[in-house]
């Protein structure tokens, strides 16, 4: 089949740009590119894997786990229904723990990433700071092993400890981020999220904040005297978590900040030396 032939199949069950993205990646083009290709004459193979990836579409599945990859910060990172799918929020978190950390810490520095998926926030501290030792850490031995994959097809060093947040846990760290399950049990969800990503990686309790809890009630157990939390959040739970913070911590610098759709999704606390 030829290319033009793909879209206009693909493009009887799916929306258009889902297709040209399932397509380009199987192709390695990128999708603008397909414009130049209309004529190329596909082999088998990959018309059968294309009409596969439409088949799971049109059953519900998230276009990133058709794919089995996502882009996070510039780089390609394998996901499956085994890790959450990452999103731009996250990569919102990510580029200003990577400030804060330019900002006020010296030298080699210790991190933890709690509940890790597929790594793309571990990792990607790791390749903006190299000289960094950097521990990954999940409950799910099936998301560890995808963020296995992933530091290794990225060469990236790092350290995976399969924990329920400090249980496993014995050194102590200069910066502790985490993207935690923040959904309340009984919240409305898209039902393309709840039916296909993890659920161990979506709900944490009845306000959606059992494992912050968990988090900030044993942190100070697990950090140096000078160090960085960085937490992403819910929408609307940034006075909840303001008061557990206050509950667990003294004499500490506490910024909240908001997304690019202008959602309170980060908070960050600081204490220096």
């Amino acid at each position: 089949m030829r290319v033009e032939d793909l879209l206009t199949y693909g493009k009887q069950y799916c929306h258009s740009d889902h297709v040209k993205l399932l397509l380009a990646d199987l192709l390695n083009l990128n999708p603008l590119e397909l414009l130049n290709h209309l004529e190329d004459i596909i082999d088998q193979e990959v018309c059968d894997k294309y009409k596969s990836e439409i088949n799971a579409l049109r059953n519900g599945i998230p276009l990133q786990y058709a794919i089995g990859s996502v882009n996070f910060f510039g780089n390609t990172y394998l996901v499956n229904e085994n890790v959450l799918i990452p999103r731009f929020e996250t990569e919102e978190l990510v580029e200003n723990t990577i400030n804060y950390i330019k900002d006020n810490f010296n030298g080699p520095i210790k991190i933890l990433d709690i509940g890790c998926g597929s790594g793309v926030i571990g990792l990607t501290l790791k390749q903006k700071f190299p000289n960094a030792s950097i521990d990954l850490l999940d409950i799910s031995k099936e998301a560890i092993e995808v963020a296995r994959k992933n530091a290794s097809l990225l060469q990236l060093n790092v350290n995976f400890i399969e924990s329920d947040v400090f249980s496993n846990v014995n050194e102590k760290y200069d910066v502790i981020i985490s993207n935690p399950p923040y959904i309340k049990t009984d919240e409305e969800i898209e039902d393309i999220v709840k039916n296909n990503e993890p659920h161990i990686a979506l709900y944490a309790g009845s306000k959606g904040l059992d494992i912050y809890q968990k988090i900030l009630s044993q942190a100070k157990n697990y950090l140096k005297d000078k160090y960085l939390i960085a937490l992403e959040i819910g929408a609307t739970q940034r006075q909840d978590l303001l008061d557990l913070i206050n509950t667990y911590f003294k004499n500490v610098e506490i910024v909240t900040k908001k997304d690019l759709s202008d959602k309170d999704r980060m908070i960050f606390i600081y204490k220096s030396e």
